[in-house]
Order: structure tokens, then C-alpha cells, then sequence
């Protein structure tokens, strides 16, 4: 089984938010979002959106993509791990008949 991935938050956070000491109330600004936004973003209670992953991108210097992708990764291991996925089965399509060439 593979490891589960890492929030954006988390990164965030381990990353970018406490090696260059930066505040909440700081960083929030610099983003344009609310505190509360940036703080439920750090404790993994909501995600990366693309507008979101625009402004971490350029606050960091980092693409979007990289958030989104952190994003995805996350969201993707979740949805994995659900019972009511796991239960899904394949449609097999029936053979074709060949046609009388």
C-alpha cells in the first residue's frame, strides 16, 4: 500500500511557512485571503484550489501546478481508500463482431 500523501497544507506549512517564520495574519494578506481561509488550508480542512495554487505560485515562486499536483495526489489517495469505490467493478464491452469484408 502506498503511502498516504502529504495535505498541501502540511507542505505549506513544513515548507514555505516555518522556515521563513512567516505569520498567518502576514502571509494572509500577502495572498489576499482570509485568515481563516489560510488557516483551514494549514490544517488540511480544505484544499488547493486553482486560484489559490495561482497566488501560493507566486507568492513562493513556485508553479500552480505544483500545488495542484500536491492537491491531486492527496485527493486522489482519498478517494482510493473509500469503501464505496472499492466496490465498483469494470464494464467489459462485448467482443465486436467482425463485419463481412
Amino acid at each position: 500500500m502506498k503511502r498516504r500523501p502529504s495535505h498541501p497544507g502540511i507542505i505549506l506549512e513544513e515548507m514555505y511557512i516555518k522556515p521563513l517564520d512567516l505569520k498567518q495574519e502576514d502571509l494572509a494578506k500577502k495572498l489576499h485571503v482570509a485568515r481563516n481561509t489560510l488557516y483551514r488550508l494549514r490544517k488540511g480542512t480544505i484544499g488547493v484550489t486553482a486560484e489559490m495554487a495561482v497566488r501560493l505560485g507566486k507568492a513562493f515562486n513556485t508553479t500552480p501546478q505544483f500545488w495542484l499536483n500536491l492537491q491531486n495526489a492527496y485527493d486522489l489517495w482519498k478517494a482510493e481508500k473509500e469503501k464505496s469505490a472499492s466496490s465498483v467493478r469494470p464494464i467489459v464491452r462485448p467482443p465486436i463482431a467482425a463485419k463481412g469484408y
